[in-house]
């Protein structure tokens, strides 16, 4: 459910109000995981101790609201701006480092998310529950500081590409000169999409990533090694990970590189990851080989030489060949968000349901591990859950291989870290947490420990036992510029242990 301003601290603009509650909740979840130390709870609010020893006090748990914090003996209701400022005040007494960038784009990551609820109140969702379910997240990461920033730009250059604001539209065309064309694997629903000229391979492009690229590729345009051939007569959705695009009149998912900060990194399809793309997507694919849970395969790139990274497209396949007959798939991060037809609204048996849901998530990926040595990236985004006609889980689908480790390439301990991060600290305890707020009654962890237990991983069965999982410092490792994929953990209580 999204996040609700608070009605004392709300400022008169409604709609700005909005923006500060949905900007401020993924905020407050980093400052208060990863710096702050709970007090023992007295009263509706949660109060915490930050590193200079101030208190710091919210409404709600899994989408805090309301920042208050206590000074000259009273509770001062925080702003957005304020919030951003105590934020950068106290990373900066905790880590003993300054950074200016991370405060800008946490202030443009709220003024993006603005942008976009104005957008979503003008645009039409989605007919298909699907494409609702990838373009549902307006909160987006619940533990990022940033989730929303689209690189400092204005939103009129991104929000025609924005998937929060239900944007669809035509991929550019390009023809790149056949001698100059790098690929490797299956390419071959390129070349259908338009005929291209004698002497040159078909290329489509993202048009935002053109753009940002435009000085750039200027010359190859200008001496013929790339040339313009119109746009795709049909449109595409942009998914939730922004730069990879769904053509349902194709079923075929692109992924694109994008010159922008999302996040953590710079998303671009970096050569490395493109070059290692086959092995390790033939691994996952071999992991998952026996069903019913699908592998969204990245059958291939295509890109140009001169540009390798800017230029690069990947082809993924499409759901149709992949699904249960009669099943519809949804984007588990769309489930978490909310939206319109989102089956955990309707579970008449939330019980029942949960165990169905974990029975379709839980064993392929550690089936995945265990028997494979293939570590799924099983967050929130990556994870599709398809459901029959009463909203059942009947499914599981994996997409990206540009995130899956292998052993032995990664060491045992860090890949099984790297797993219950992914599928337990960010994908079931937040999937538990909106199925509990509707349902408070239902505790959803003895199923957890019922399905983690019936494979015979050893690591999961000591995992029921650990008093901590490791929850991944986002806030802390924008703060200290730290690479996007250095995944840097801090211990949280499990919620398993003690069952």
């Amino acid at each position: 459910m999204p996040p609700t301003p608070d009605d004392d601290a709300a400022p008169p603009d409604a709609a700005a109000a909005r923006a500060d509650a949905y900007a401020a909740a993924p905020l407050l979840n980093c400052l208060l995981r990863e710096v702050a130390h709970p007090l023992p709870e007295s009263g509706a609010r949660r109060v915490f101790r930050l590193p200079d020893g101030r208190l710091l006090r919210v409404r709600g748990t899994r989408r805090p609201a309301g920042p208050e914090l206590h000074t000259a003996g009273r509770w001062h209701r925080l702003g957005h701006n304020d919030l951003v400022k105590l934020v950068a005040e106290e990373l900066a007494h905790h880590t003993g480092l300054s950074n200016a960038e991370l405060p800008a784009e946490m202030t443009d990551s709220r003024d993006a998310v603005a942008a976009l609820l104005a957008a979503r109140a003008r645009a039409t969702a989605p007919e298909d529950p699907y494409l609702r379910s990838e373009q549902a997240l307006v909160t987006g990461h619940p533990h990022h500081p940033a989730p929303k920033t689209r690189g400092g730009g204005p939103p009129g250059t991104w929000l025609p590409y924005a998937p929060e604001a239900h944007a669809r539209f035509p991929l550019v065309l390009l023809g790149v000169r056949e001698d100059l064309v790098v690929e490797e694997g299956d390419t071959s629903a390129l070349d259908a999409l338009a005929p291209a000229p004698p002497g040159y391979r078909l290329l489509p492009a993202h048009p935002w990533q053109l753009e940002l690229t435009a000085h750039q590729l200027a010359p190859a345009f200008a001496d013929g090694r790339l040339v313009r051939l119109g746009t795709t007569g049909f449109d595409t959705w942009p998914t939730a990970a922004i730069r990879t695009v769904y053509a349902p009149s194709r079923d075929l998912f692109l992924k694109f590189s994008l010159d922008v900060r999302i996040t953590n990194d710079v998303r671009r399809l970096w050569r490395h990851d493109l070059e290692k793309l086959r092995r390790t997507d033939a691994a996952v694919a071999g992991a998952l080989a026996a069903g019913p849970a699908a592998w969204l395969a990245d059958r291939g790139y295509r890109t140009a030489r001169f540009a390798f990274e800017e230029l690069a497209v990947l082809v993924r396949d499409g759901l149709r060949e992949h699904l249960l007959p009669g099943a519809m798939p949804l984007l588990a991060a769309g489930l978490v968000e909310g939206f319109e037809g989102n089956p955990l609204d309707g579970a008449r048996d939330p019980a029942s349901w949960w165990e169905a849901y974990l029975a379709q998530v839980v064993p392929p990926a550690l089936t995945a591990f265990a028997g494979h040595g293939v570590v799924l990236e099983a967050h929130l985004q990556n994870t599709l859950v398809a459901v029959d006609a009463d909203g059942m889980p009947v499914q599981a689908l994996y997409r990206d291989a540009e995130g899956v480790k292998l052993l032995p390439e990664t060491d045992r301990a860090a890949g099984w870290e790297r797993l219950v991060y992914c599928l337990l600290v960010n994908h079931l305890v937040e999937v538990a947490g909106a199925l509990t707020e509707r349902h408070p009654a239902l505790d959803p962890w003895p199923a957890v420990r019922r399905e983690l237990t019936r494979h015979g991983v050893p690591e999961a069965t000591a995992l029921l036992t650990q008093p901590t999982v490791p929850a991944k410092t986002n806030l802390l490792l924008r703060w200290t510029g730290a690479d996007g994929a250095a995944a840097r953990y801090r211990p949280l209580a499990n919620p398993l242990a003690g069952g």
